[in-house]
């Protein structure tokens, strides 16, 4: 959801933006009915912000094992791996990208974790890369219509 950039304000705040694109496709797959968490190895009150804007309820923090905490809350929902698409960007998220049953890199991914993603985005972090991952969901489950439905 970010460009991976951290920036310190002269008070040592940190300051990162995030692409109301992707906050829109976002708002628009919950509005389909369909489940949305954010896992970060980081911890960081803006990124809880965003994540409170967007009614995102499965929201971890400091997370070490990404994969751990997804199967984790795998149980919790009663689903399986055959139910996720991920989404990430450098070597934390290597495992739980490669547990899901489709995973997407944006374009400014690791190499490392573009070898094994189901599909390499043309977006860059932050640049709409989770817009283009959920549209393409989108695509792939058929709800071209009920999507555009939302916003007519």
């Amino acid at each position: 959801m970010t460009d991976s950039r951290i920036t310190y304000s002269h008070n040592g705040d940190e300051i990162k933006s995030f692409n109301v694109k992707d906050g829109l496709a976002i708002a628009s797959w919950r509005k389909l009915g369909k489940q949305v968490a954010i896992i970060t190895g980081r911890q960081s009150a803006i990124v809880e912000r965003r994540a409170k804007e967007l009614h995102i309820e499965h929201f971890y923090q400091g997370v070490d094992n990404k994969k751990e905490v997804l199967e984790s809350l795998l149980e919790k929902l009663d689903l399986n791996m055959k139910n996720v698409a991920a989404i990430g960007d450098d070597l934390n998220d290597l495992q739980m990208l490669k547990a899901a049953e489709i995973s997407f890199v944006p374009r400014d991914a690791s190499a490392y974790v573009d070898k094994i993603a189901t599909v390499i985005l043309s977006k860059r972090g932050g640049e709409g890369a989770v817009r283009e991952m959920i549209e393409y969901l989108i695509i792939k489950e058929g709800l071209e219509e009920k999507y555009l439905e939302l916003w007519a």
